[in-house]
């Protein structure tokens, strides 16, 4: 007998999980499929909330959005957690960007000077002073900047805390792979899954991250728009009774190559990432370990002495132009929420109101404008 919902969710990342607790939190009934609840890219990411250190030139209307996402994020935050009756390990302390060397302290100048002329708080740091915050930095790193405003919560936590919040809300999970979107008088009739059942629903939002364009149904323009980016990072844990080492998200630039490093709560401390265009391919490598290794001990020498508890890959859902793709598509009842690059933990809070505002019926934020899915189909989305 076929399972009948409001809405049914395809993929259950915090993408997908955050649009399904708070469309069943508005009241409508919401079916969510994910073949493997619990294990999408998202657990495999440092959870930096980091508008302002991760701005990059050309991509004004990125950072908007993420700035939006940015301040939407503790009041989403602090609903998930009362919902829960779990913490999300949120911290407010900012990231110090650092530099190796001189050439990457000229990156870095040239970084700061446009992120201040988009407005951003920025306060540049000499050698010294980032030892003052950071008193573990290597001596020779060049200088700094600290960027007040940046976040940063756990992910693996803000993802069980999804999951428990959207179960206590009446989500109701099913352990499967969404192959297409069912059609009823021309519009969004529900869903067919793998193993030949279906789900009757009025609404589909199609969120299954580097894996949305497999679902079928969606126009054929947007089936190749998402890929999948390879990351590799590290998990280290501090000895039993040895504190933190650091007490910043530490963004650092050595010898031209960018690597961070974010401490938890816990006494956990993730080191990465790598982006690397291999398709599918989710394989740790050694030489991915050793480039995480070397870079984060450059900047951070006492990163040797901590215990690699943890190697992991995981696939980010990259777009052409490095934006996510969330609004309407195809037949009416349809929406799609993807692509979210890097972003999809800090983003997840305001496209789950993005989501539920095309549910019913309304327009989201205007920072959204320029991420609709017609920027690649060329058609009207306003169905």
């Amino acid at each position: 007998m076929a399972e009948i919902a409001d809405v049914v969710v395809a993929g259950g990342g915090v993408i997908g999980t955050a649009i399904a607790w708070r469309a069943a939190a508005a009241g409508l009934d919401v079916v969510l499929v994910d073949p493997e609840e619990g294990h999408a890219a998202s657990l495999v990411a440092a959870g930096m909330l980091a508008p302002a250190s991760e701005a990059l030139f050309g991509e004004g209307a990125l950072l908007r959005l993420n700035l939006l996402a940015l301040r939407r994020f503790g009041s989403f935050a602090a609903e998930l957690e009362e919902a829960a009756g779990r913490q999300v390990g949120l911290r407010r302390e900012g990231t110090l960007a650092v530099a190796y060397d001189p050439g990457d302290y000229a990156a870095l100048t040239r970084l700061t000077a446009f992120r201040r002329s988009a407005g951003l708080e920025a306060e540049e740091l000499v050698s010294r002073a980032c030892r003052q915050l950071e008193p573990f930095l290597a001596p020779d790193v060049h200088g700094g900047v600290l960027f007040a405003d940046d976040w940063s919560v756990d992910n693996r936590r803000y993802a069980a805390a999804l999951r428990e919040a959207a179960r206590s809300a009446k989500v109701r999970y099913i352990r499967d792979r969404v192959l297409e979107v069912r059609l009823s008088g021309g519009r969004t009739g529900g869903v067919r899954l793998d193993d030949g059942d279906h789900v009757d629903a009025a609404h589909v939002v199609v969120a299954a991250g580097c894996w949305s364009g497999a679902v079928g149904g969606l126009p054929d323009a947007l089936r190749t728009v998402v890929r999948p980016v390879k990351g590799q990072l590290l998990r280290l844990r501090h000895p039993v009774g040895v504190p933190s080492v650091i007490g910043h998200t530490i963004r650092a630039i050595v010898r031209g190559t960018d690597v961070y490093l974010v401490p938890r709560a816990d006494g956990e401390l993730i080191v990465g990432a790598t982006q690397e265009e291999r398709g599918p391919d989710q394989t740790v490598t050694a030489g991915a370990v050793h480039d995480l290794l070397h870079d984060a001990m450059s900047v951070l020498p006492v990163t040797s002495e901590l215990i690699l508890a943890e190697t992991c890959a995981g696939l980010r859902p990259g777009t052409p132009d490095n934006g996510p793709v969330v609004g309407r598509c195809g037949p009416a009842g349809l929406v799609l929420a993807t692509g979210h690059y890097r972003n999809g933990i800090l983003m997840s809070p305001v496209t789950a109101d993005a989501a539920v505002a095309l549910l019913a019926g309304q327009a989201p934020a205007s920072e959204w404008e320029p991420f609709t899915p017609q920027r690649f189909t060329g058609q009207d989305g306003s169905r």
